[in-house]
């Protein structure tokens, strides 16, 4: 579990993939960004939802960031399918090496 601010985010499976939940203090919305497998070392980022009533705390930015944690320690590189994870990525050249 990743505590950022006043956001917990887990990861659990889901089918063949998973998915990253947030989940924030007093809130009964979650945001989550789902993944599904694409062979045994790569994972490609298909959704990153965050609902309007918990929008503009950066929850989707950490969520993702959680996605690259895991990659680096995992040793799996992403494929950025959904546009917010393609533009995180874009933003963020150091993580370059973990593109699939």
């Amino acid at each position: 579990m990743t505590a950022t601010h006043e956001s917990t985010i887990t990861h659990q499976p889901r089918g063949a993939g998973g998915r990253y939940i947030a989940e924030i203090a007093g809130e009964t919305h979650t945001g989550h960004l789902d993944w599904e497998p694409r062979g045994d070392d790569i994972r490609i980022a298909t959704h990153t939802i965050v609902p309007p009533e918990i929008g503009g705390r950066g929850i989707a930015a950490q969520l993702v960031r959680r996605l690259v944690q895991e990659a680096r320690e995992d040793g799996f590189r992403i494929v950025p399918q959904c546009w917010y994870v393609a533009k995180k990525f874009d933003q963020n050249p150091d993580w370059a090496d973990l593109r699939a």
